[in-house]
This record gives structure tokens, C-alpha cells and sequence, in this order.
């Protein structure tokens, strides 16, 4: 980091983010494959596919449970992340309300922490219900015939998620460049967080 730059992200919130958008990139590719006939009949190798999309998604928590498990500083930045993103405040209730955004109550906004409790919540119905169409013999009938109707729906609403989450992304080369290389301008900082305290914040001032 330079004089003008603040750290948003440290290495390790870095490697937990990248290796978890890697992994939910090949679920959802061979999710995306094996729900459409067009797509699986041109491409094959459906039992491939198949056990790609199992285990990608039986290892996307392990990331974040091992950075969360991690001691040291990182680890308690990354922790400190997720308590934030997890806490709701007015601030963040109006940022989602209005047309006019007020400034975000912290370092992460109302559309952040939405979009992370999206990401949770879905991933946790497709893992349940996925879970049941997997391993399907100990399961009624009409567990199985819900579990693939809430997995359908789930697929649809983290596809969605994630096509919004890659263009905002996109669109916003500041936060791009804090999640490729951990640093924001300062003055960005002060301008688009202003109560983000990060003259206090040890994360945010090591170089």
C-alpha cells in the first residue's frame, strides 16, 4: 500500500474470496450444463459433470471455514468482516430504500450485506437439497420431488446473484481493484465510507 491507499481486503480475505468465486463459478457452470438437455446432450460426460458439481460444492465452505479458523490478524480481520456484513443497521434499511443513497454505516453497504445474506441463505437451500437428490435412498418420494423443485428455484435466484454481483463488479473498478490487490484510495475511502474508521482500523493501515 502507498501513502494514499488504505487495505480493504488483506491476502487472506483475498485467497477466501477467490478460491470460493472459483468454486461457485464450477458449480454453477455444471449446474448450468446438466440442468439444460441442449447443453448436456451437445457436451457429455454427464457422470463427470456430475461429480465436478458434487464435490465443488461440498468444498465451497472450506475456504471461508479455514480463514474464519485462521488466528493472527488476518484471520480476526476476516472475522470482523463477516460479524459487519451479518449486523444491520437504519443506515443500511434506508441505503435499500431510497432512490438517493445515504452514506453506508460502516465498510460494507445495505446492497453488500444483502447480497452476502443472499448468497448464504441460497447456497444453504442447494446444499440441503441437493443433499437430498444425491444421497436419495434414506428420503421419502415427496422429499426428494421438494428438494428438486427448492434446488431448481435456488439454482435461479444464485445464478441471479451472481450475474448482479460480476457486473456491479465490473462497473466499479475501485472495489474491483480492492478485491485484486487488498487497497482503495484513501480518499475513496472518506468519500464512499465515510464512517468507516480507518484511522482506527489496524486492517486498513498495514502496509
Amino acid at each position: 500500500m502507498t501513502g494514499s491507499e488504505v487495505v480493504r481486503f488483506d491476502r487472506l480475505t483475498r485467497i477466501v474470496h477467490w478460491t470460493t468465486a472459483v468454486l461457485g463459478l464450477a458449480v454453477l457452470a455444471t449446474g448450468t450444463i446438466l440442468y439444460v438437455p441442449e447443453l448436456s446432450a451437445a457436451i457429455g460426460l454427464r457422470e463427470v459433470l456430475k461429480d465436478v458439481h458434487v464435490y465443488s460444492a461440498l468444498l465451497l465452505p472450506v475456504p471461508l471455514l479455514i480463514g474464519v479458523l485462521s488466528g493472527g490478524p488476518a484471520g480476526r480481520h476476516l472475522r470482523a468482516d463477516l460479524v459487519e456484513l451479518g449486523r444491520w443497521s437504519p443506515t443500511d434499511w434506508r441505503w435499500l430504500r431510497r432512490r438517493r443513497r445515504p452514506a453506508p454505516a460502516g465498510k460494507f453497504n445495505g446492497g453488500q450485506k444483502l447480497v452476502s445474506a443472499a448468497f448464504a441463505g441460497l447456497f444453504l437451500m442447494l446444499l440441503m437439497s441437493g443433499s437430498v437428490m444425491f444421497w436419495h435412498d434414506p428420503f421419502p418420494d415427496p422429499w426428494r420431488t421438494g428438494a428438486t423443485f427448492v434446488h431448481d428455484w435456488a439454482y435461479i435466484g444464485i445464478l441471479a446473484a451472481t450475474l448482479g454481483h460480476l457486473a456491479k463488479a465490473v462497473g466499479d473498478p475501485d472495489l474491483m481493484r480492492a478485491m485484486r490487490q487488498g487497497g482503495v484510495d484513501r480518499e475513496w475511502a472518506r468519500r464512499e465510507r465515510p464512517t468507516w474508521p480507518i484511522e482506527d482500523d489496524p486492517a486498513a493501515n498495514e502496509a
